[in-house]
């Protein structure tokens, strides 16, 4: 362990059955809005009448982590160290799902449901919790309503129970922090047999904003987004989908005061605007992106790649470029304004499938600029910059070994790196990488 801290029945199920089919005996890449979305379905204990079926599934995370020195900061690798403490053991996820599936007389679906906790050491709460209607007169749109995933790119969406990696990328946390979000999604997607277009999805979203990260609506701003995607197309030797996403939003300052960049002298710094009619303006949150999956056509010796970039504004605070998840203040309870940055961040996935398809080797590379407009050295308090505007680069590898169908184990290291600032803290590369050995039950 040192050495690698060092080292860097179916009458009735059919309709359900053909929407929730995955190939193969692992997990599918499925996610976090689909039909029985966050457990394998090979498994699945139904209790079926005439037009309806309720289904039960759920999986669990016990881990255990070493972290390179006490204390560090390890918020998007599953949650900051205690001051005097590297190592831990955690239950990160657990989840319990009930899904109902309504059925139209002829096997359509027509109404769909879901309501899923999460449990850990740190308590229980709600992740999902929304209702699907299917319009089947012309068999094009349908309706999410509730808490459920945003329909924004594509490891956002992904289930945590079928990523390869323990977590999302460090951009994916910090954009939209805990993947859900209280609104509605349109989705239009021909259902008939025959259609030209069955491949292709387009969803429109609106939704509050702040998701989970906080207790609910703070201010009059919503965010809209739109995906067009292309479900998997499979070509003789491998098969490839994909979309493009936008998230125009944004945050409604309270105060007369705001900070942007700005150019002077051939140096970027972080400016001050004051001025009465800030008030109540909208601080802009606006992302672009898009993303592939490519995967080859068999079992052994599969081979998966997945990459997404996003950029655009992000507004944060002086501190963090992360979302807020409620309107911010310092520790006397007053409020503080709004930051906004040009961010840009990706990652690239490489999963690897050995001889037998029960072992997986894992390769993942991400990045997340906060401040674009700045590198290095130029970062400093005297341009009004923090450490929220130092950027992290993370290398991660690892080990995945299917035991059986119900359960899993991942070895994997993450490698953190962020450039050198004249930012306290950040002057060098922090001591941060993190080992996590995570196993998951299912059913």
């Amino acid at each position: 362990m040192n050495f690698l801290l060092n080292a860097a029945k179916l009458k009735y199920l059919i309709p359900i059955i053909l929407l929730l089919i995955v190939s193969g005996h692992t997990f599918g890449q499925r996610t976090i809005n689909d039909v029985m979305d966050s457990t394998t379905v090979n498994h699945l204990l139904i209790i079926s009448k005439k037009y309806g079926s309720l289904s039960f599934s759920g999986y669990l995370q016990p881990q255990f982590q070493v972290a390179q020195s006490n204390g560090t900061q390890a918020e998007y690798q599953g949650g900051n160290f205690g001051e005097y403490t590297n190592n831990r053991f955690r239950l990160r996820r657990g989840r319990l799902r009930a899904d109902y599936m309504l059925l139209t007389d002829d096997g359509a679906p027509s109404t769909y449901f879901v309501l899923q906790f999460d449990g850990t050491e740190q308590g229980v709460a709600i992740r999902d919790f929304w209702g699907r209607y299917y319009e089947n007169k012309w068999k094009i749109l349908s309706v999410t309503l509730g808490l459920s995933g945003r329909p924004f790119g594509n490891e956002l969406q992904l289930s945590s129970s079928v990523r390869e990696a323990p977590e999302r990328g460090r951009m994916s946390q910090i954009l939209m922090k805990t993947e859900r979000d209280l609104g509605v999604t349109f989705t239009l997607n021909p259902r008939w047999k025959d259609a030209s277009l069955k491949n292709i999805s387009f969803d429109f979203g609106i939704y509050n904003g702040q998701g989970l990260a906080g207790t609910g609506e703070f201010d009059n701003s919503k965010d809209f987004i739109m995906r067009l995607s292309h479900k998997p197309y499979k070509f003789k030797r491998f098969t490839i989908s994909g979309g493009i996403s936008t998230l125009q939003g944004g945050l409604n300052h309270r105060l007369p005061v705001s900070y942007k960049m700005e150019k002077l002298n051939n140096t970027w710094f972080m400016a001050k605007d004051s001025s009465a009619t800030t008030i109540n303006k909208v601080a802009p949150r606006r992302y672009y992106g898009a993303d592939i999956q490519l995967s080859t056509n068999t079992e052994s010796w599969k081979s998966e790649l997945r990459a997404e970039i996003i950029s655009g504004l992000q507004t944060g605070t002086s501190t963090t470029s992360t979302t807020p998840g409620s309107y911010p203040v310092d520790n006397k309870a007053e409020a503080l304004p709004y930051y906004t940055r040009t961010f840009n961040g990706a990652y690239l996935t490489f999963v690897q499938t050995l001889n037998s398809t029960t072992n997986q080797l894992i390769l993942k590379y991400d990045w997340y600029d906060p401040n674009s407009k700045v590198k290095g050295m130029d970062i400093s308090a005297n341009a009004g910059l923090s450490a929220a505007d130092v950027r992290f680069d993370t290398f991660g590898f690892g080990f995945l070994h299917h035991f059986n169908t119900h359960f899993k184990a991942v070895l994997y290291y993450d490698i953190i790196r962020n450039e050198s600032t004249q930012i306290s803290g950040y002057t060098t590369d922090r001591k941060d990488n993190v080992l996590t050995l995570r196993t998951q039950f299912y059913f």
